[in-house]
């Protein structure tokens, strides 16, 4: 995958306001790809092959949901660029429709709430609706993740050796 040349400004908790919205680059998955992940990952048959593909449930090569969500995350850590990294807290995922070959795949994420920590002031959490979508502007996977966030007065020197609450 392609690195972005520009480093966006990294966000801390008091840069983040609900209805924020982020939205990756594009990433098209090849059956190559999606091979290989699956054979590495989940190498069950409509993952790996076409003709038993065609025969599953799925009526075609489908990539693995790790595959989306792993793709999903590498444009997650491209587009919403959290001072820290993104450090996740628990989440609720679901695959809404299979990601085929061809597939052209981003990723729309929203702040739906800001939680700064009542015991620890360099930090908070933020939770995210994180939709990928396919070239149709069908969702192939929603995620609403709880992330770490960290507060500017931090420095984000803590975010190194941070414990979770």
């Amino acid at each position: 995958m392609k690195q972005p040349s520009e480093k966006p400004e990294l966000l801390y908790l008091e840069d983040l306001r609900v209805g924020q919205r982020f939205i990756s680059r594009e990433f098209r998955m090849d059956a190559a790809g999606i091979k290989a992940f699956a054979a590495e990952f989940d190498p069950q048959p409509f993952h790996l092959d076409e003709a038993a593909a065609g025969d599953s449930f799925f009526h075609g090569l489908a990539a693995s949901g790790w595959h989306t969500a792993a793709v999903t995350m590498r444009l997650i850590v491209e587009s919403v660029p959290l001072a820290g990294g993104l450090v996740g807290l628990g989440g609720v995922l679901a695959w809404s429709k299979p990601t085929r070959p061809g597939d052209v795949l981003h990723v729309e994420s929203e702040i739906l709430e800001l939680k700064p920590s009542r015991t620890k002031p360099d930090r908070g959490a933020a939770t995210v609706r994180i939709v990928t979508l396919n070239q149709s502007g069908d969702q192939a996977q929603v995620f609403t993740a709880k992330i770490l966030a960290f507060s500017r007065v931090s420095g984000g020197a803590i975010a190194k050796n941070a414990k979770h609450e």
